[in-house]
């Protein structure tokens, strides 16, 4: 796995990380696109985290891989409310419509995506490695 995008895309399910007030807050996540050649990703404006997002715009995700391989990736994001970037993630997940169901018109949903970011493999037997996002 080149890229951390071929990485995440392995896994089912990854985990991000943000900040509310002082406290982290974990929570998985299953969808994820490459798009516009970065990472992009999905929520609701009714959730949590996209409050923690809109407050403090730094995560880290963290996704376990096999052979003792895990993945981090740090790094600011900017939420992406055009209909072009929520076409796409109905497009590349359609089962999305089954918690948006306005799907691109649905103005609770919102994509986000990485500004600034570094993703760095682990392993029990090597080195930490940083490696491409996409």
């Amino acid at each position: 796995m080149d890229t951390a995008y071929d990485f995440i895309k392995a896994s089912p399910v990854f985990h991000i990380a943000t900040v509310d007030g002082k406290k982290a807050r974990v929570r998985p996540f299953s969808f994820m696109m490459k798009w516009n050649n970065t990472l992009y990703f999905c929520t609701g404006k009714t959730k949590d985290v996209y409050k923690q997002l809109k407050e403090n715009p730094d995560i880290e995700i963290s996704d376990m891989g096999a052979n003792n391989t895990w993945l981090r990736i740090r790094g600011k994001i900017v939420f992406d409310e055009t209909r072009e970037s929520k076409a796409k993630a109905f497009e590349q997940s359609p089962n999305l419509l089954g918690r948006y169901p306005k799907g691109v018109d649905d103005e609770t949903f919102v994509t986000f995506y990485f500004t600034e970011a570094t993703a760095t493999l682990f392993s029990f037997t090597a080195a930490p490695k940083n490696i491409p996002l996409v």
